[in-house]
């Protein structure tokens, strides 16, 4: 197999937490975005949307990902609570692109939610794989801000729908670190399998 096989991606790939400033290109990021859509899909529904922020746009989530945090946390007093806020403000600022995934909520009666949500992280896993085919540095993140109402509404997501992923992009600042999961043998079970 050579080093650009599938498998040998998949091998590869790593979460990656910790980027430089440089900024993919356009075309790199519309490239992880076309291989998203190629995801399998129940009823080719398409589930997915895509939201990219950079610039100022991830200060302006920052700033909201903190009121809603404060808002999450009722009338606790500033000072006891004044650091974790300001760690919520500067997450978006750990990568120069964030592209926020989202899943529809079914709007045709035999479409499942779970099975768009299932979709969606599957295009999710193509873009990391993409990712790591660019040489680029990516890492999946959910937490409160992805459930958050007042997150949603102001990347225009409505309430129903689910943001599945952010997905911090960017150019590595440390290696690729060994990974060894835990060997098949554990992890499945066969029947009706001879020998």
């Amino acid at each position: 197999m050579t080093d650009t096989s599938v498998m040998n991606i998949i091998r590869r790939r790593r979460s990656i937490s910790k980027m430089t400033d440089q900024m993919p290109t356009r075309q790199q990021i519309e490239y992880i975005l076309e291989a998203a859509t190629h995801a399998p899909n129940h009823h080719r529904v398409e589930p997915w949307k895509f939201i990219v922020l950079a610039g100022e746009a991830r200060i302006e989530l920052g700033q909201i990902m903190q009121d809603a945090l404060l808002s999450r946390m009722g009338d606790v007093p500033l000072t006891q609570v004044q650091s974790q806020l300001e760690q919520e403000e500067r997450k978006p600022l750990r990568a120069p692109v964030i592209i926020a995934v989202i899943s529809e909520f079914p709007r045709l009666e035999y479409a499942l939610d779970i099975e768009n949500v299932e979709a969606t992280s599957a295009a999710v896993q193509n873009m990391l794989l993409v990712t790591e085919e660019l040489g680029l540095a990516a890492i999946w993140r959910t937490g409160e801000a992805a459930y958050d109402d007042q997150v949603k509404h102001w990347l225009g997501v409505e309430p129903e729908d689910h943001i599945v992923a952010f997905i911090y992009l960017g150019y590595p600042a440390i290696p690729r670190l060994e990974r060894r999961p835990t060997p098949i043998e554990s992890k499945t079970t066969w029947y009706g399998w001879e020998g």
